[in-house]
């Protein structure tokens, strides 16, 4: 059986809702990033990245958001939450790097400075254009949800539950949903997924 490694209010949150989504048997095991149990040597020879996910399978260890999710589709088919067609599968993964690469960055910039910067001045000065670097970011996605209800089109998509728990970071960032009305909209369809809501209830 696989077993995930998560925290509440992170983006593996997105690999939980994914597994949720193929009916397949998991072990999810929650951390405790308050008590900083992702810095223990116990999960670090798991991860010595200390962040999560990590998916722990018959083979080995996966991390990575976009890995994870990749690993989770394609071993799970039957799911169908990777398309088929080259050019939707590119821009599937299109979204998960800018998600990855760009968009949580820019999240990142509010609490993480000091990945960044040693002084207090600059950490200021990021957590200041979080907001707007993040509703920049999201005016892209804005036009991206015009052709469909999922991020590609008519399929739903790893991406999707990848977007769903950046965009549940959104008001914590400075940015009311409601500037974003198609993103609110995949947000409030996102809620609607039981596999959703199995994992929120994972989560507690």
């Amino acid at each position: 059986m696989m077993k995930l490694f998560y925290a509440p209010g992170t983006v593996a949150a997105a690999s939980l809702i994914a597994l949720c989504e193929t009916g397949a048997d998991f072990d999810p095991v929650r951390l405790n990033f308050a008590g900083k149990q992702q810095t223990k040597p116990e999960y670090l020879a798991i991860n010595p990245k200390g962040r999560v996910p990590a998916l722990v399978t018959t083979n080995g260890i996966i991390t990575e958001t976009a890995a994870v999710l990749t690993y989770i589709a394609e071993t799970n088919p039957a799911a169908n939450l990777i398309p088929t067609d080259p050019f939707e599968r590119a821009k599937m993964h299109e979204m998960i790097s800018y998600l990855a690469a760009t968009v949580h960055v820019n999240h990142a910039h509010k609490l993480r400075g000091h990945r960044w910067a040693d002084q207090q001045s600059s950490h200021d000065d990021m957590t200041a254009k979080v907001a707007q670097n993040m509703l920049d970011c999201f005016g892209l996605i804005e036009t991206t949800l015009d052709k469909g209800p999922w991020i590609i089109g008519a399929q739903y998509t790893i991406a999707d539950a990848h977007l769903y728990i950046v965009e549940s970071w959104l008001a914590g960032d400075g940015v009311p949903l409601e500037k974003l009305p198609n993103v609110a909209a995949h947000f409030d369809r996102m809620n609607k997924r039981p596999a959703v809501q199995r994992a929120l209830d994972i989560m507690g």
